[in-house]
């Protein structure tokens, strides 16, 4: 049988020096980049861009994405499930982002070596290789 599949735009955010923002969320020890699932009718990038500001205050132009491709995973917190996730790449000035919504934290991370934290599949095996290159 298939595992269902959960449609996503998820960020690969950087600041300046190279690092990576990652999020966890309320009631889970997972951290991931940032993004959300994809409504009926709306663009990944309009998602992403709507996600951004409401779960870490970080609002920008359309023009400031890059996109980065399609990639597929397990998901981290459904279990039995995949993630589809459209990526985009994205670099922000070193401001603090605000974890708001359903994020209980974010953090900035060495893509090369993120440290002791549980990350996603998608994160580990995809996009933060993408950026220690």
């Amino acid at each position: 049988m298939t595992e269902p599949v959960i449609h996503v735009a998820a960020a690969l955010t950087t600041d300046v020096d190279g690092r990576a923002l990652m999020v966890r969320k309320h009631g889970t020890t997972v951290f991931m980049q940032p993004g959300g699932k994809i409504e009926p009718g709306e663009s990944p990038l309009t998602c992403l861009r709507r996600e951004l500001l409401e779960e870490v205050g970080i609002d920008l132009p359309a023009e400031a994405f890059t996109w980065v491709g399609t990639f597929e995973e397990d998901a981290a917190n459904e279990p039995g499930h995949r993630v589809l996730a459209e990526v985009f790449s994205v670099t922000v000035d070193a401001t603090a982002p605000v974890a708001a919504a359903e994020i209980a934290e974010s953090i900035w991370v060495d893509p090369a070596e993120p440290g002791d934290i549980d990350l996603a599949p998608l994160s580990t095996r995809a996009l933060l290789p993408l950026l220690a290159r």
